[in-house]
């Protein structure tokens, strides 16, 4: 080794005795880390002991690496910190074992195939087929964000109308009207009073609060709701069917709960109640009252549905009744806390946005047919 080689390694070695108090943090963080790769591991302890005054063949011995190892890793502390310490040289490490060729062939049978007598590949099945581990068919779905024991539902509309319902609901959340009140009605039926055969278990520490499968039957009730666009209260009620004569009961409840003054735009589906004779008489009677149709198979459109996930999320899912009259109760209550400190939902999306996407999907579908 030449004088100057060795010159420059001992300015080197100088420098680390004075590491700075973010390098020191930095480095003890990685040591103890247990995730942090043992490589890296080893090369902050090289650069920890050397700061710390150990001589080079002490640490090497330590260590158990090379004299040669020790020097490398604090030359390149020296020159780039910590960082230098997770670089890998350009032609180092591993070479990769799988062609570029082999990889498009995987990604390409995930995508257009299916194995005998199955809808969907799995590690395993592609695994086999293609010759490779099932960890290798892992790493390279992972890589090209492929998920095939997954599965998305969704359904376009088919109305006629489609556009020109979807222009006017979007229309009242965007720009509703003055001196009115945008209601999103619709009702949730068959809601269960279901009663567990076992009590759970309480929640604790390394455990979570356990459910029995199997319950009884105590009943049904539907909930008709109202959710105000502009500020998220709900007028609610409770039926025991969802005909259109408690459908008309349950407009006379809205008409009664909402100041007269104000014109009401309802926002409802297709259900026949909501079209019956007798409703569309009792309007006609009652003229600041008037109904907006969704477009058939676009219940995501209508912003009630969305609270009723809520109410099934916090209240109903996981809650306990003995009777339809205690779930009925527990309804009402979550209403009261719902409108004690209501927080309302805001539709964001335009209606050239929504058709773009619908019309994206529309194409994929007669691309694959």
């Amino acid at each position: 080794m030449s004088k100057l080689a060795v010159n420059l390694i001992m300015q080197q070695s100088n420098s680390l005795r004075t590491l700075t108090a973010e390098q020191q943090r930095v480095l003890e963080a990685w040591v103890r880390a247990p995730t942090t790769p043992q490589s890296t591991v080893t090369r902050a302890k090289i650069v920890l002991l050397a700061a710390a005054g150990e001589t080079n063949t002490s640490i090497a011995k330590r260590l158990s690496v090379s004299r040669p190892t020790v020097i490398l890793w604090q030359r390149r502390f020296a020159t780039g910190g910590p960082r230098a310490l997770t670089t890998i040289a350009p032609g180092r490490g591993r070479k990769a074992t799988i062609l570029a060729e082999k990889v498009e062939a995987i990604v390409n049978a995930t995508r257009q195939t299916t194995p005998p007598a199955a809808t969907h590949w799995s590690c395993r099945t592609m695994a086999k087929a293609q010759g490779v581990s099932k960890a290798t068919i892992n790493r390279i779905w992972r890589a090209h964000g492929l998920q095939p024991h997954r599965i998305e539902t969704f359904k376009l509309s088919t109305d006629p109308l489609f556009v020109e319902k979807l222009r006017d609901v979007v229309g009242l959340y965007l720009r509703p009207p003055e001196h009115a009140l945008v209601l999103c009605v619709d009702e949730k039926s068959q809601i269960q009073a279901l009663d567990r055969t076992q009590p759970g278990l309480p929640l604790k520490k390394g455990r979570c609060g356990t459910l029995t499968h199997d319950y009884k039957r105590h009943g049904t009730t539907t909930l008709f709701a109202a959710l105000n666009v502009l500020d998220g209260t709900v007028i609610g009620d409770c039926s025991k069917r969802h005909r259109h004569e408690e459908f008309l009961r349950f407009l006379q409840k809205i008409d009664h709960e909402t100041p007269s003054a104000l014109a009401l735009h309802l926002i409802v589906d297709n259900y026949a109640t909501h079209k019956h004779e007798d409703i569309q008489n009792w309007l006609i009677k009652h003229p600041r009252f008037t109904l907006h149709f969704i477009p058939t198979s676009s219940s995501w459109l209508n912003l009630v549905e969305r609270w009723f996930r809520e109410i099934t999320d916090k209240r109903i899912r996981r809650g306990v009744f003995r009777s339809v009259p205690e779930l009925v109760a527990a309804i009402d209550d979550y209403l009261t806390h719902n409108n004690s400190d209501p927080k309302p939902f805001v539709w964001t999306k335009s209606v050239d946005a929504i058709l773009e996407k619908v019309g994206r999907c529309k194409a994929i579908i007669e691309t694959l047919h």
